[in-house]
């Protein structure tokens, strides 16, 4: 797993395999690419930087975290 920050687009990118994405879905500023099995093989999440810093909010204050 390779977890990456684009500042200059504000996308947090998640990588879980490294096998070829075949096709993606976009829900409410999650895009998560599949692979042509239809498992996830790396899911961009656009407003990185608020979806991150709502993150270590939440850790310390021990809630749950939401996406954007």
């Amino acid at each position: 797993m390779n977890i990456s920050y684009s500042r200059d687009v504000d996308i947090l990118t998640v990588q879980i395999s490294d096998i070829p994405g075949d096709h993606a879905t976009e829900s409410e500023g999650v895009i998560t690419h599949m692979s042509a099995a239809g498992t996830p093989v790396l899911i961009e999440i656009q407003n990185g930087r608020e979806f991150l810093l709502a993150s270590i909010t939440s850790l310390v204050n021990e809630e749950e975290v939401r996406l954007p």
